[in-house]
């Protein structure tokens, strides 16, 4: 399939957006402007700190492009609702990326944003899944993906 034809799919078998989805979209969008926007300032160091050891680029680089990556995400599920399919499947993307750090947190032991135990570290762990969940079901893009990869399966 064609990534327009994959696209066209996609924005046509989005559900209806309902109250409860485009305000869960809307407050995902708020905390990741809010993320975003520490990364960028008062919680740099702290994020510098989940940044793997094997990323090849220079933690503050990382932590600023992944502060202007949330912004825009964040900025996009408030404004655009139009796009929220594809927002939110880049939203999902970008929870499943940054993962690792999460994962190198718990792994090295490393104290950030008050996790000092590694029971706490691993608790957090098991809330990026959920993000992931958010940003599909928010957006009705879990459910676009599976109309769209359905109509395909039925297409050949």
């Amino acid at each position: 399939m064609s990534r327009n034809l994959l696209r066209r799919n996609l924005t046509e078998r989005a559900p209806q957006t309902t109250r409860p989805r485009r305000a869960a979209a809307v407050a995902l969008g708020l905390f990741l402007v809010f993320a975003g926007t520490s990364h960028l300032s008062f919680a740099r160091e702290e994020f510098q700190a989940q940044v793997p050891d094997w990323v090849p680029l220079n933690e503050d680089t990382v932590v600023l492009l992944s502060g202007i990556a949330e912004i825009g995400l964040g900025a996009a599920l408030t404004v655009l609702p139009s796009r929220r399919v594809p927002v939110g499947l880049a939203a999902a993307a970008f929870f499943i990326a940054i993962f690792p750090g999460n994962i190198s947190q718990y792994v090295t032991g490393t104290d950030a944003f008050g996790l000092d135990s590694d029971q706490a570290r691993l608790i957090r762990l098991f809330f990026q899944p959920l993000l992931v969940l958010w940003a599909l079901w928010s957006t009705g893009s879990w459910q676009a993906l599976r109309a769209a990869f359905r109509t395909r399966s039925t297409t050949r």
